[in-house]
């Protein structure tokens, strides 16, 4: 059994407070395109060294003027329910994003997930929150079966907001992308609907890790 498109796009997830503030994961719009541009700059030394290889200078890359485009083709496939493309945002303010992607349906109901947040939000369970959230969303309304994210091995920070929220590692896959320059070894990680008896959320909720706002 899928979920429609209709039902889980747009889609806005709210009332989540984590010790960083309020959170709120809400579609991307045009309208973010300085705030993308500004945050991705200033944060490069802390994404570089996780992201793919750019051939371009990462200024250049991430200039505002290259987010409409951006933009439009995450809508776009979000409508196609392929994608769900995300900004996380802590007490109203762009702290990052996160997104689903590549959503198979049929036999594999399957995506992947993908986040970063920026230095300032940092430390405060804002990644945990985010990734609970949507776990949450993909294996209720979007009626997934399986997720998947891929970590490098030396970033601690991400293997514990993976295991937080429900991900076991279950292996190593060598030379999987290129990343800061060279082929680098990464980690996968997968989470499935049978592994989600308690819902992401609530793990944290009963850990007092978050509560819900209001």
């Amino acid at each position: 059994m899928t979920g429609r498109v209709a039902d889980v796009w747009p889609v806005r997830l709210t009332g989540l407070q984590v010790a960083a503030g309020a959170l709120t994961l809400r579609p991307v719009r045009l309208s973010d395109a300085r705030r993308w541009s500004r945050t991705r700059i200033a944060e490069e030394p802390r994404l570089r060294p996780f992201e793919a290889t750019v051939t371009e200078r990462w200024a250049d890359r991430h200039a505002a003027v290259r987010w409409p485009a951006l933009c439009l083709s995450q809508r776009s496939a979000a409508r196609r329910g392929v994608l769900v493309p995300l900004v996380i945002e802590v007490d109203g303010k762009y702290a990052g994003q996160i997104t689903l992607g590549n959503v198979m349906r049929g036999p594999l109901q399957s995506a992947w997930i993908g986040y970063w947040v920026a230095g300032p939000f940092t430390g405060g369970g804002v990644a945990t929150g985010a990734v609970a959230q949507l776990v949450d969303h993909a294996f209720g309304p979007m009626r997934l079966n399986r997720l998947e994210a891929t970590v490098r091995p030396e970033n601690a920070a991400s293997r514990a907001v993976l295991t937080a929220t429900g991900f076991d590692e279950v292996g190593l896959i060598p030379r999987y992308m290129h990343v800061d320059g060279a082929w680098r070894d990464h980690l996968l990680t997968v989470t499935t609907a049978d592994d989600h008896g308690e819902a992401a959320v609530a793990r944290l909720l009963r850990s007092g890790r978050a509560r819900w706002s209001g």
